[in-house]
Parts: structure tokens; C-alpha cells; sequence
């Protein structure tokens, strides 16, 4: 009777032992939730400032993007959904110079108060065609983050729209916003080191539409594209006929495709201008997890290493 009684409260005492080993990790589990629902609801435009806004804004906040993943934002048509993702966003973040033509109509129909943060505020304009002259934003080429530099500029905006949104997490958000620029600043200058090594007068490559102005003005490789800034224009024969002129006599080494323009217009390009097809560049959105560009730091590594490759023979 003694055994059976002793078995007994060994029984409860093991069960109160497992019983309390569980509580921490089921408070821990209620924990991650309460911290998961209390996230700052940001929506950024498309892949790129989603990547940014992730980076800066860390566990403190939930980033959704309007276009996703191999979107493109050029041709882009928002649904009531994304009203709602604006509607319960605490903060939007734009990349403005006229790329989200679609934006301000979007914000109107979903009735929210989401701060507005312009991510280029600030960047050095370009104008889209060289030797063209920028009068106001509505002129500028709106690919600014193309030079890392520009990037860092987005950056800095982003982190400080995220402080004036949520000031208890500026700690966070500048040692967030602090290793991200120091990883951007290792990868301009690898980028620097990278072009350095390709021959001046093989700098230069045609691409599918006006998209690396900023890229050209910043690295010293020069982008022809019969398309102009934005992926809905359409290059005419004449532009066609130019460029596979140009690429002849300028003797220009590679053609390159882009993962959100018809590859048929650069095909057709390098068939008739007996030119080698030097790969595919990322030039307005980044790919899912598993293609070759998933954050903005893989985009630029991958573009640069698909230059080298068709420029630095």
C-alpha cells in the first residue's frame, strides 16, 4: 500500500515537473504573438524598398510589398486588396520621380492615414537620356537606387520615417539602418573593384529599357536601350534599327536581357546585329527566395557578376 501510494506521488511530481518546464514556452509562444500583432504596419511600393524597409525596420516591423516579387511596377494595377494594405499601414513607402503612377489614386481609395515617405527624397537626379537636362522630378529617371550610393540615401529616409513612426524603437531602427549602410558600403566598393577590372572600351552594353542611368553615371558602364524609362513603352523599328546600327560600329560587346522585359525585342536585337546575349540583369524587382537576386544586395552581386563576365574578356 505504501509502494502504490509512494508510486503514486511520484507520478504527480513528475507531471507538475513536466507541467512547469512547458509554462515558459507556452508564455514565451503567447509572448511572440502579442509582439507579432504589435508590429508597425509598413507597405512599400515594390521588392526592392520592401527589402530596405526589412533590413531598417527589423522585428518591429511587418513589411508587406504592392508589387511583389518579379512585378513590375512600370504596369502595375492595384486591387481593393492592397487599398486594405494601405487602409491598416502606419507607414507607405514610395519610391516617387513618377514610378508609381498608380500610387496616388490607391491611397485616396483606401480612406487610411499612413504616413507617405518618399525614399528618393534627396538623391541627385539624373535625367532618363544623357545630355537631357532635369526639370523637376516629373523629368528624372526614377531607377536612382541602381547606385548604391542612392541606395544609402533610401535607406536613411526610411529609417528615419520609421523613427518619427514609432520614436520608442529608434535604438533599433538606427542600429538596423548603422550595419545595413556598412554592408552597402562594402558593396559599392566591390563593385568599384569589379568594373575597374573590365577594359575601358568594353564599358558598355545595351539593355531593354532606360533602366541604369544612375548605374552608368555612378560606375562608368554605359546602357543604350531602345526602350525608354518605363517597361510599357515599346521600341519602334526605327529605335531597332538604330541600335543594332549602334552596336555594330560602337563594336558594344553584349546585349542583355532583363527579368520583366519580353526577351523577344533583345533576341531579336542581338540575331540581327550578330551579337552576343550576355545574360539576364534585374533591374526593377528582386526574385522570389530561391532565383538570384532575393534582396538588393544579391541584385547588385548578380548584375555586376553577369557584366563582368560578358565585358571583362
Amino acid at each position: 500500500m505504501v509502494d502504490v501510494m509512494a508510486r503514486s506521488r511520484l507520478g504527480i511530481w513528475v507531471i507538475a515537473i513536466v507541467l512547469a518546464a512547458l509554462a515558459p514556452v507556452r508564455a514565451q509562444d503567447r509572448s511572440d504573438d502579442l509582439h507579432s500583432d504589435d508590429r508597425i504596419a509598413v507597405v512599400a511600393s515594390f521588392s526592392i524598398l520592401g527589402d530596405f524597409a526589412r533590413a531598417v525596420g527589423g522585428a518591429r516591423t511587418g513589411v508587406t510589398t504592392l508589387v511583389g516579387t518579379s512585378g513590375d511596377v512600370h504596369v502595375f494595377t492595384p486591387t481593393p486588396a492592397d487599398a486594405k494594405k494601405v487602409a491598416a499601414a502606419r507607414l507607405v513607402i514610395v519610391n516617387g520621380l513618377g514610378l508609381e503612377g498608380w500610387l496616388p489614386r490607391l491611397v485616396q481609395a483606401s480612406g487610411g492615414n499612413a504616413a507617405i515617405v518618399f525614399a528618393t527624397t534627396g538623391v541627385p537626379l539624373r535625367a532618363a537620356d544623357a545630355g537631357q537636362t532635369v526639370h523637376g522630378e516629373g523629368s528624372a529617371d526614377p531607377h536612382a537606387w541602381q547606385s548604391v550610393a542612392n541606395a544609402k540615401i533610401y535607406v536613411v529616409n526610411i529609417r528615419d520615417a520609421l523613427i518619427a513612426a514609432d520614436p520608442a524603437g529608434e535604438a533599433v531602427y538606427r542600429d538596423n539602418a548603422a550595419d545595413y549602410l556598412a554592408k552597402l558600403d562594402a558593396l559599392d566598393q566591390e563593385v568599384r573593384e569589379a568594373v575597374a577590372r573590365i577594359p575601358p572600351e568594353r564599358r558598355k552594353v545595351i539593355s531593354a529599357h532606360n533602366a541604369f542611368t544612375y548605374f552608368e553615371a555612378a560606375y562608368g558602364i554605359a546602357f543604350i536601350a531602345p526602350q525608354g524609362v518605363s517597361t510599357d513603352s515599346e521600341a519602334s523599328a526605327r529605335d531597332i534599327a538604330a541600335t543594332v546600327t549602334q552596336i555594330r560600329t560602337a563594336k558594344i560587346p553584349a546585349v542583355f536581357l532583363e527579368n520583366l522585359s519580353d526577351p523577344r525585342l533583345i533576341s531579336q536585337i542581338a540575331t540581327e546585329a550578330g551579337a552576343r546575349v550576355g545574360g539576364t540583369l534585374y533591374s526593377d524587382s528582386l526574385s522570389d527566395e530561391k532565383g538570384d537576386a532575393p534582396t538588393y544586395i544579391a541584385m547588385v552581386r548578380h548584375n555586376i557578376k553577369a557584366l563582368m563576365s560578358a565585358l571583362a574578356e
